[in-house]
């Protein structure tokens, strides 16, 4: 029979940490009630909890200075920071301290007990080494890249020698891409994509603001026989930056692959930039992500 997980909380308001614990115990742990950093550390003497729940501002040993004792004195100890003091420079030290996780006040119940559960897990089974951002970028050297005042025409030149790399390679992991980054000297600036093509050469005058045809231009497609050609004619003198994506959203190089994927999925994205003091030096894309879920899950001895 598998034991209940321990879970100490360490809170200076009372009220807190008993409504905490409470919530802890109907879930199936065990809960251990401290008000102090310092109490803490005493009761790693003779316990040894799965995770601690530690808050920041306490009286005397404060959880900034008790994070890193807790993890010497019990290193296969999970510490789960929870604090109505949130913010990013308290987050980074944490981080670098080794916290499991940082998580504010507020904390929806659900959130914090699966991060719970997420912390015993990683202690019983071991994590397996996640490779870094830096491991499955595309680096920068190998994606096309384009002048922002390049005419469209000599950008479609580069995105059609990309795209055929891509096809005639075979290693739609590895190489090729269906979009090439725009920059503006050494800034990075936007995103040309195929869609980008298809997008401005559709009749705007037509379209609500939904992209829908207008009620009254229901009928018209049937009458648009040449309409093609005569947009793309148009398009040719355009210069890249007018039609451009917005630049993809950028992570340190530092980043790990679990940031990548929320970014790609909350800003409805499909790479993002990295770059290591500020600049540019690789491209993630979600084929890199898949490759990488496909490598994890299928390669033998990888996944227990």
């Amino acid at each position: 029979m598998v034991s209940r997980p321990h879970v100490v909380v360490a809170d200076d308001e009372a009220r807190f940490r008993e409504t905490i614990g409470k919530i802890l115990e109907h879930k199936g742990f065990v809960a251990t009630l401290v008000g102090s950093g310092d109490q803490v550390l005493e009761l790693l003497q003779t316990m040894n909890p799965d995770v601690v729940l530690l808050d920041i501002r306490m009286p005397g040993l404060s959880g900034d200075e008790a994070l890193p004792r807790i993890l010497a004195m019990k290193p296969r100890c999970k510490v789960i920071i929870l604090t109505g003091h949130g913010d990013l420079g308290g987050a980074q030290r944490a981080f670098a301290s080794g916290a499991f996780d940082y998580l504010c006040k507020p904390c929806a119940v659900d959130v914090l007990v699966a991060r719970i559960h997420d912390a015993v897990e990683s202690a019983r089974t071991g994590k397996v080494r996640e490779r870094k951002v830096t491991e499955v970028m595309i680096p920068i050297e190998r994606y096309t890249c384009v002048d922002a005042s390049s005419t469209v025409r000599e950008g479609i030149e580069k995105l059609k020698k990309s795209s055929e790399n891509f096809i005639s390679s075979g290693l739609v992991m590895e190489s090729g891409h269906r979009a090439v980054l725009v920059f503006d000297g050494e800034e990075l600036v936007g995103v040309l994509t195929m869609r980008n093509l298809l997008e401005v050469i559709r009749p705007s005058h037509l379209l609500n603001e939904d992209g829908a045809l207008v009620h009254c231009a229901q009928f018209s497609p049937m009458f648009w026989e040449g309409f093609f050609n005569s947009r793309v004619r148009e398009l040719e003198s355009k210069k890249v930056r007018d039609i451009m994506n917005p630049r993809s959203p950028v992570v340190d190089c530092e980043a790990n692959l679990m940031q990548v994927a929320h970014l790609l999925c909350e800003e409805n994205r499909r790479r993002v930039v990295v770059e290591r003091d500020g600049k540019v030096i690789g491209v993630v894309r979600e084929q890199e992500l898949f490759h990488e879920i496909s490598r994890l899950m299928l390669s033998r001895g990888l996944v227990s």
